[in-house]
């Protein structure tokens, strides 16, 4: 089992690239939205919060957290450039969401976009909540029902794939409305084409290749019985 996520966590590691910003960068909100978006995810934060301590009572379950923890730090500092400055990036949160359901989601997304605030300086912490809200609740929800809607209907690996896909897609579609209610007073519209069309270019393959990623580590985790064909939690 090791060997697969340490040849994983060095591909990903050898292969980041310096680019130019990540998440909404600190300080580009204005502060009206900065508390907004904050003062919406708390409600997600400690709903998951108390989700989260309940799993974590379960010593695979600590496994799966940590795991799921690890490879959403990794893969959503890998960025890509996009155009005019600005850059694209995985998110790993639709795995997370498969593993655990998105409760725990909302949680750990958030602890991942802190440390990259800290230590990477990617993102911010005025725009934590922000950032939180596209990433790790948008795209989790997003996910989590994408893949039990083609799970139920025996297609899994679709679901895994499609979930990966469009959840990726979704958190970027959140961020680029985040940006048009901040940004774009004067056209909505036009600012929020904008602003999409900024990450569509990178972002439509990120997703593709998040896709193929997942459906991969899934099956490996299958395979290596780390977890359960059926292993998702039910609850929301």
């Amino acid at each position: 089992m090791k060997k697969y996520f340490g040849f994983i966590f060095l591909l990903f590691t050898l292969f980041t690239v310096p680019t130019y910003s990540m998440h909404i960068a600190e300080g580009y909100l204005p502060f009206k939205w900065s508390i907004f978006w904050s003062v919406l995810y708390l409600p997600f934060f400690f709903y998951g919060l108390k989700k989260l301590k309940s799993s974590a009572k379960n010593l695979e379950k600590k496994q799966i957290i940590a795991l799921v923890g690890a490879f959403i730090f990794v893969i959503s500092a890998i960025k890509l450039p996009s155009v005019t400055g600005s850059s694209s990036h995985a998110t790993g949160i639709a795995l997370g969401a498969i593993l655990l359901g998105p409760a725990e989601i909302f949680v750990i997304g958030a602890i991942v976009l802190f440390f990259q605030a800290t230590f990477l300086a990617h993102g911010g912490y005025t725009t934590l909540g922000a950032n939180a809200i596209s990433m790790a609740v948008v795209g989790a929800v997003v996910a989590y029902f994408i893949y039990n809607f083609f799970k139920n209907r025996g297609k899994e690996k679709i679901g895994i794939f499609l979930a990966a896909f469009i959840g990726n897609l979704a958190t970027y579609s959140c961020t680029a409305l985040q940006l048009t209610l901040s940004h774009g007073e004067v056209n909505f519209v036009e600012s929020l084409i904008k602003f999409m069309s900024l990450f569509a270019v990178t972002q439509i393959p990120l997703g593709v290749v998040e896709g193929i990623i997942s459906v991969i580590l899934v099956s490996i985790l299958q395979k290596e019985e780390f977890i359960k064909s059926d292993e998702v939690i039910k609850n929301v």
